[in-house]
């Protein structure tokens, strides 16, 4: 059985979430914890907290024990983008592009 969990409107660029949750699929839940926690990148926080959202869903409402559980896919998608303008020499501006992510973690038990 299958669970999953979804953080959306995460103010962090997709690209950086990508490079963190590669590390994670496939690995136990504490194996990923672990990694999560300790990993000097920015883009790790969100994805904790969505990887143990994940895990409290599938206690809470599957009844499933936390230590059988593996991250079965942890998939990043672009969220909608903000645009601001700084600045420029004589006169010109340019767009920021703040990007957002949808985080969606599906942690099971393997079968």
């Amino acid at each position: 059985m299958q669970v999953k969990a979804v953080a959306r409107y995460v103010r962090v660029a997709p690209s950086k979430v990508r490079q963190v949750a590669t590390q994670i699929r496939g690995l136990e839940v504490d194996e990923a914890r672990a990694l999560l926690t300790l990993s000097p990148k920015g883009a790790a926080e969100p994805l904790r907290k969505a990887l143990e959202s994940a895990v409290a869903n599938a206690e809470h409402n599957n009844g499933l024990d936390a230590d059988e559980l593996v991250v079965a896919s942890a998939v990043v998608d672009e969220g909608p983008t903000l645009k601001r303008y700084r600045p420029r020499a004589m006169g010109r501006a340019t767009r920021l592009r703040k990007r957002t992510s949808h985080i969606t973690v599906t942690v099971g038990t393997e079968e």
